[in-house]
């Protein structure tokens, strides 16, 4: 891959979305985005219509991601194992069982909604990584860093829409009518994965595979090995956290302002459509240079706003500074094309699947973290911590948030890898 320059025009999204290739693999990347979305929805309004419990309605909400880091950790060598296109197709279908089982089968017990849950989303990192193992092949240069962007403004795209139309929706749909629309999304997408995608084979070779288990695990240790890939993964991962530890927070910080616990839906849709903004400008409008010049002072930026939780701020003004953290986010496109150039190619799928499970596996730690810390100093000083942490972590990670030469490629030897030598 060719290393940027400050002479290179402006990448386009017209031109990312001129290859047909990546159209396909971006409407099936949307439907699955807004298949999953409403129907954890569904479920939870289901669970919680049928049992009244609202820890039970909470667990049917996200129960669709923890199992995900288990499928991580185990299963995701599948993404280089198999062919892309077969990968793709065959985790999006499985993830449609779900919705179509609950839908179709009323009576079903609410245990088993949840297991049916948990175990289509085990096998979920597989497609997720096979999608983001093609990409690469789709796009050369920055369009592969746009494409990611427009990835990445998918993501929040499909949180804000899937989750409001849903709820209208619901409105005149039943819930378990409404996971059939998500399971049908689901296998409409499966579907034109395997029509509108072609033939590519799998990257890792037939010879060198070995049980799936014992792949994933010493092909994660492999790449955890590698300095520089363990550098750009935190860099990926640690801002999340801590921001994602201040997002679960949200809701308790409106009623420490006296508000109704409906006016947290104002923060949480500030934080996502920061996210958006931030992505469009530093994608759009940056060359690639300057993007990966911003990295570090973007993510060091990321996690100033919410210091000024500690003086607990108006609901306006704290909306206002959500937006601001989400668009600090756009950090994360200024290190792309270094992640991808510090991968080999058998485990690039992999590694993407890792990155996705690190990132949801801290998560999932990080909100009952901040509920800890908010429990003992209070809310607002809770998600001001969780500021700090951020501005720490982007100190540390500072070597890998800034740019560096470019690096030989790696090759993949007796299940490690090094340097090639020229």
């Amino acid at each position: 891959m060719a290393t940027p320059t400050a002479r290179q025009p402006l990448t386009t999204y017209r031109s990312v979305f001129a290859d047909g290739q990546f159209r396909v693999l971006y409407g099936t990347s949307l439907l699955y985005g807004l298949g999953f979305t409403v129907e954890i929805l569904a479920l939870s309004v289901l669970v919680f219509t049928r049992t009244r419990s609202p820890l039970l309605a909470a667990l049917a909400f996200g129960i669709g991601f923890l199992p995900q880091v288990v499928g991580g950790a185990l299963l995701v060598s599948l993404a280089d194992r198999w062919a892309p296109r077969t990968a793709i197709t065959t985790g999006l279908l499985l993830r449609a069982v779900p919705g179509l089982t609950i839908g179709l089968l009323p009576d079903l017990p609410v245990a088993a909604m949840l297991a049916l849950v948990a175990a289509a989303a085990t096998v979920a990192p597989v497609s997720g990584a096979a999608i983001a193992g093609l990409l690469p092949d789709l796009l050369d240069g920055d369009r592969y860093v746009l494409g990611r962007s427009v990835f990445g403004l998918t993501s929040s795209a499909t949180q804000i829409v899937g989750l409001g139309v849903g709820g209208v929706v619901l409105g005149v749909l039943a819930p378990r009518q409404l996971l059939l629309v998500a399971g049908a999304a689901l296998v409409v997408a499966g579907g034109a994965a395997r029509v509108g995608l072609h033939h590519r084979p799998a990257r890792a070779r037939a010879a060198e595979t070995r049980g799936v288990v014992r792949t994933s695990i010493t092909g994660n240790a492999a790449l955890l090995a590698n300095a520089r890939v363990r550098g750009l993964l935190l860099a990926q991962w640690l801002p999340a956290w801590f921001v994602t530890g201040a997002e679960s927070l949200i809701v308790p910080y409106t009623g420490a302002l006296g508000r109704p616990a409906s006016s947290g839906s104002v923060l949480l849709a500030a934080l996502p459509i920061g996210m958006l903004t931030g992505d469009l400008l530093v994608g759009r409008c940056l060359r690639p240079t300057t993007r990966e010049r911003l990295a570090f002072p973007l993510a060091a930026a990321l996690g100033l706003p919410l210091l000024a939780f500690i003086l607990h701020p108006s609901l306006a003004l704290a909306a206002g500074l959500l937006g601001l953290v989400g668009a600090g986010f756009g950090y994360a496109l200024g290190i792309q094309r270094a992640f991808l150039d510090s991968l080999p190619s058998a485990l690039r799928g992999q590694a993407f699947g890792l990155s996705t499970t690190g990132l949801m596996g801290g998560q999932g730690l990080a909100t009952p973290v901040a509920g800890v810390v908010a429990a003992i100093l209070g809310v607002g000083p809770a998600m001001a911590v969780a500021g700090a942490a951020t501005l720490v972590a982007a100190l540390a990670l500072r070597p890998h948030l800034r740019p560096r030469r470019a690096v030989a490629p790696y090759a993949v030897r007796c299940g490690t890898w090094c340097p090639e030598r020229r």
